[in-house]
């Protein structure tokens, strides 16, 4: 490999200490990283119209030849326009440039261009403003589209990506041996990263991103595929799978369900092998998985060990150690809870006692896992809504102790085959049925004009001693056409909730204020929770029977189907309303499946296809190492393939030392941003 590709970006043609700073905003300092900044998306100039197509305030192709120019005309200092005539050979249009007299002297009168760019005008005289152009005959008719930032254009990008890739093509590398790109059907990398950036065809363009997208999920596969292998050593904490949870099962008020009882015995059966148990489990809204992690505490204490809980959010915290308690202490296990809100008192005390062992189950925050938190025998971590954690945060739970036992909860279901692949280094338990007595939340759609009647049916509601969430998008006002939730709930409660008890509550206030609320709205002091997303994951108040959400628009399908998962959680019928004024398509058919259906697998199905390219949790949530290229959650068939690849790669060579695996294995390890082979 050519090792000038490793210097400074400023190496390149034409890329001075400015143009430099530039691309190291975007995060590029040599021409290899530059050669690895992907197109977002492509420009086919041949995908033309004609102007009599062409609708206002769109963006399309046209093929023009140039009529005429006029004199480039300064209107007020810092503003030139430049304009100019031309014809399809049916209809005329005018071209319109800004502040680029360059660009408009390039332009000749008589030649043929297509030109890309937003249709302004009106019906009888439509104009493109500002357009990009290639010549009639030019070869380069398909052009990457870059993430770029102010001051860098698409022209030096492509300038400085041609010498960036010749500088590549004067040595060649590859990462793959012959038999894996003839077995797989992949292009060489040379000509992956040669059309992904210059395309000769659409085909060329879909082999190039096939390759550098199997690439990465490759050298994902291998990563997670590792880190499994490295759990294969001893655990301090074999349980004894003699000791039976009957007392636990017996003293709840109410009876598991199969699944429940299913993922149970599960969890059971890894605790008690020598190596560590590393598993998921996924659960719908309600489906009872605090339960099961409370069997499971349950099972750890008599076996003589202790249990951490990681929560998000104080809130859910403070909430879990109330359920474990009431589960667990009647039986003679302490649970204590601990969050950054924990007075310096109090939090010495459930120190002490932690590391003294008198404390069987710790609730908290990421306040369990400060240095000064020691354990006397931690046997089990759970960490709940693991997606909202960092790798490091739940590493650092886990080193708290000798290889101890790793339960992940969520309650954001997803597809086996997706949660295969981005949970490739755990086993997975399901539950998928809801405890008995669970009535269905009742889901309608509506637009703005029928507020009034939604406040009406959340009135009554109240009226009858029961509770209701608004749930708004925005904290503070901006431009956009948004509620924002502290200047709604001061409005609410002047008008449409006038003489009922309401409450404000956002991630911004501090954990004190928080908790107070949410205490004072589960003891049927506060009526009404007019609130951001901040009550998503895990509130549970049975008396809230209605769930208004603004803006609805403005959620995946997932997230909906968690903030509906607030109500219906007693005996009361309960009800979920949607508003929106958008009108699109998408936004209709997400809609439409929201009132349809309350089976989360289902929504988290539907959320997937919907979604397309992007991210199904967002790669902060669920811990991977960001993904440039490989849509990692609709390339199914290619995540499967290169975990097949991977699989038969460290079977002949685990940590890839073999000479033909080097490249892989540096790959693997920038990727991941560690040695995770050492």
């Amino acid at each position: 490999m050519n090792t000038s590709l490793f210097t400074d970006i400023e190496c390149l043609k034409g890329v001075g200490k400015a143009t430099g700073e530039k691309y190291r905003k975007i995060g590029i300092s040599s021409p290899y990283e530059l050669i690895y900044h992907i197109p977002r998306n492509y420009l086919d100039f041949r995908a033309y119209i004609p102007i009599a197509q062409a609708e206002i305030n769109t963006y399309c192709v046209l093929k023009l030849k140039i009529i005429s120019k006029g004199t480039p005309k300064q209107i007020r200092k810092g503003l030139v326009i430049c304009r100019a005539n031309a014809t399809d050979g049916t209809d005329n249009i005018t071209i319109t440039i800004f502040n680029n007299v360059y660009t408009f002297h390039a332009l000749q009168t008589g030649e043929t261009y297509y030109m890309y760019g937003k249709i302004n005008g009106n019906m009888l005289q439509r104009e493109i403003t500002s357009p990009v152009y290639v010549k009639i005959g030019d070869t380069a008719l398909i052009q990457p589209i870059y993430r770029l930032t102010q001051g860098l254009t698409i022209n030096t990008v492509r300038a400085n990506m041609r010498d960036a890739l010749d500088m590549m093509h004067e040595y060649p590398f590859e990462t793959l041996s012959f038999d894996i790109l003839q077995k797989y059907q992949l292009t060489t990398l040379m000509s992956a990263l040669e059309n992904i950036h210059f395309p000769q065809s659409s085909f060329t363009a879909e082999q190039a991103k096939r390759r550098l997208s199997f690439d990465e999920l490759l050298k994902l596969q291998l990563g997670m595929l590792i880190m499994k292998a490295q759990r294969q050593h001893h655990t301090s904490f074999r349980m004894d799978k003699n000791i039976k949870t009957d007392e636990f099962t017996e003293n709840l008020p109410f009876k598991l369900t199969d699944g429940q009882a299913d993922a149970i015995a599960e969890i059971i059966d890894d605790m008690c092998r020598d190596i560590p148990m590393n598993r998921l489990l996924q659960g719908d809204v309600g489906s009872g998985k605090t339960a099961v992690a409370s069997a499971i505490c349950y099972f750890t204490a008599k076996n003589g060990f202790q249990s951490a809980v990681m929560a998000p959010t104080s809130i859910l915290a403070i909430q879990h150690a109330k359920t474990f308690t009431s589960f667990l202490e009647p039986l003679g296990i302490k649970v204590a809870v601990l969050t950054s809100a924990t007075t310096a008192k109090n939090r010495t005390q459930i120190l002490k006692e932690l590391a003294g062992g008198e404390i069987d189950v710790l609730v908290g925050t990421h306040a369990i896992i400060q240095k000064d938190v020691e354990y006397k025998s931690l046997g089990l971590v759970i960490t709940d809504e693991q997606h909202r954690f960092g790798v490091s945060q739940r590493t650092a739970l886990a080193e708290k102790s000798d290889f101890p036992h790793k339960l992940v909860m969520s309650a954001t279901p997803i597809p086996r085959t997706l949660a295969l692949n981005i949970y490739g280094d755990l086993d997975i338990s399901s539950i998928k049925q809801l405890p008995k007595g669970r009535t269905p939340i009742k889901t309608y759609a509506v637009t703005g004009k029928k507020r009034d009647g939604a406040f009406g049916f959340i009135r009554d509601r109240l009226n009858e001693g029961r509770q209701a969430y608004i749930v708004c998008p925005m904290i503070e006002d901006n431009e956009n056409d948004l509620f924002a939730v502290k200047t709604y709930a001061e409005n609410a409660k002047k008008s449409t909730l006038n003489g009922y008890t309401t409450a404000l509550l956002h991630g911004k206030m501090k954990s004190a204020e928080k908790e107070e609320i949410m205490e004072k709205f589960s003891n049927g002091e506060i009526q009404v929770l007019i609130c951001t997303t901040v009550i998503e994951v895990g509130v549970d108040v049975p008396n809230a029977v209605v769930i208004l959400i603004e803006n609805a628009e403005r959620f995946g399908l997932s997230q909906l189907h968690q903030l509906r998962g607030r109500v219906g959680r007693g005996k009361y019928e309960s009800s979920c309303i949607l508003i929106t004024d958008n009108k699109n398509d998408e936004c209709i058919n997400r809609m439409k499946i929201m009132c349809r259906t309350t089976d989360g697998f289902e929504i988290a199905e539907e959320d997937l296809k919907m979604r397309g390219p992007g991210d199904f949790f967002g790669n902060a949530q669920h811990g991977l190492p960001p993904l440039k290229i490989a849509d990692a959650f609709c390339s199914m068939e290619l995540s499967e393939t290169a975990k097949k690849c991977a699989e038969e790669i460290l079977a002949d060579d685990p940590k890839l030392e073999k000479p033909e695996n080097h490249a892989l294995k540096m790959e693997t390890i920038k990727l991941f941003n560690k040695d995770i082979t050492g």
